[in-house]
């Protein structure tokens, strides 16, 4: 037994600027093949953020997934997805897109403003092996689908995964059984939040700054991202002194299955990958189609 009653903090690391699509500019907080074994089932986590049209406008066009999930949550600007089964739509200001790409989904993200904000932000999260070859499916949720949670002390929490006071965020039956929580707190307060003992869990400061770890005295701000240990207690403590802050809360049941990376293929075997690749070289990679 443990008389520790929060989480203590892994690791804290500083998001990196990258180049992706046909020439987005963007956060990289973690996503390399490495940083999955840390972030199991997460692989990914990219923040999108500027005001100038050079940066975003190039977008994502067509391009493959197999074996993952693609979560893309917007905080502000709207971006047009189409894809390989015929959807078409728009994610929008505080608006999210769960995309299950399974057997395999070929599509575009491309951004639909000319100037303004573009903000947001798409975590991958990985299919277990038993699910990687599966239907593709979509879910679009609006904003008036997401609970907003406010508390006496200003504390504002969009659920849109997991729980908190008894709401309940839209996303339901994903097998990695996700929290994922924005969260803003005002200064000179805390939040506390129960997670499964099992999972794994982080946040990501998008603005302001704010004690992580009760044990850990340092202020982490924006851009920098906190993992907490794994297998440890079952709630996190977030405390702030004399500025407030904005942080993404995520959690997820780790997979602990081999990884065979490659772009946007996540499969288990150097095989299962070489396969992907070869079927989608020679148009056999879909495998549901409109």
């Amino acid at each position: 037994m443990t008389n520790q009653q929060y989480r203590k903090i892994k690791l804290v690391k500083r998001s990196r600027q990258v180049m992706e699509g046909a020439g987005v500019r963007l956060k990289r907080a973690f996503g390399s093949p490495n940083d999955a074994f840390f972030f199991d089932p997460f692989l990914l986590l990219d923040d999108f953020h500027s005001d100038k049209p050079k940066d975003y406008l190039k977008g994502f066009p067509w391009h493959p997934h197999r074996g993952i999930e693609t979560i893309t949550y917007m905080l502000h600007g709207e971006v047009e997805h189409q894809d390989s089964l015929g959807n078409k739509g728009m994610i929008c200001q505080d608006e999210v897109q769960w995309m299950t790409a399974g057997s395999g989904i070929i599509h575009s993200e491309m951004p639909k403003q000319q100037e303004g904000i573009l903000w947001g932000f798409q975590l991958w999260a990985n299919l277990p092996a038993v699910d990687k070859m599966m239907k593709p499916r979509y879910r679009d949720i609006s904003s008036d689908q997401i609970c907003l949670v406010r508390r006496e002390d200003g504390t504002k929490i969009r659920v849109i995964a997991g729980e908190v006071d008894g709401f309940k965020g839209p996303v339901t039956d994903v097998i990695i059984d996700p929290q994922y929580l924005d969260v803003q707190l005002p200064a000179h307060s805390e939040f506390i939040q129960k997670v499964p003992r099992s999972h794994t869990v982080f946040a990501y400061v998008i603005e302001g700054e704010a004690r992580f770890d009760q044990f850990h005295n340092d202020l982490l701000g924006i851009e920098q991202i906190v993992l907490y240990e794994k297998n440890t207690v079952g709630r996190v403590k977030i405390q702030t002194d004399s500025h407030p802050v904005r942080f993404l809360l995520i959690s997820g049941k780790p997979l602990n299955e081999p990884i065979a990376w490659n772009g946007p293929i996540v499969m288990n075997t150097r095989e299962e990958l070489n396969t992907a690749f070869h079927e989608y070289n020679n148009g056999t990679f879909l495998k549901y189609k409109n």
